[in-house]
């Protein structure tokens, strides 16, 4: 029974171990090999200049986008709740 619960599909864990790593290994060496192959065809282009300014001005609009999404803090519920009511007492209001 233990021997049944270590294997599986005939592979045991420390083969299935080793054929996660090399199959994530082979991903990063095709990524990485596609992402450069990319990069080759980028600076080939006469407008690189034009590009990178357009890449580097999309950067920093998706940074700021990014930044008020997550760093602007909403205001307190029942502060906004004792605003109102001090409000409504203000104006005379129930």
């Amino acid at each position: 029974m233990t021997r049944e619960a270590g294997r599986r599909g005939g592979v045991n864990s420390d083969s299935q171990a080793l054929l996660l790593a090399a199959g994530l290994a082979d991903l990063a060496v095709s990524t990485v090999g596609s992402a450069l192959g990319t990069m080759r065809g980028l600076l080939r282009r006469s407008d690189a200049t034009e590009l990178a300014g357009e890449a580097e001005r999309e950067l920093v609009a998706r940074g700021r986008l990014v930044l008020d999404r997550y760093a602007g803090v909403p205001p307190a519920h029942l502060e906004i709740l004792a605003q109102r009511a001090l409000a409504r007492k203000a104006a005379g209001g129930a």
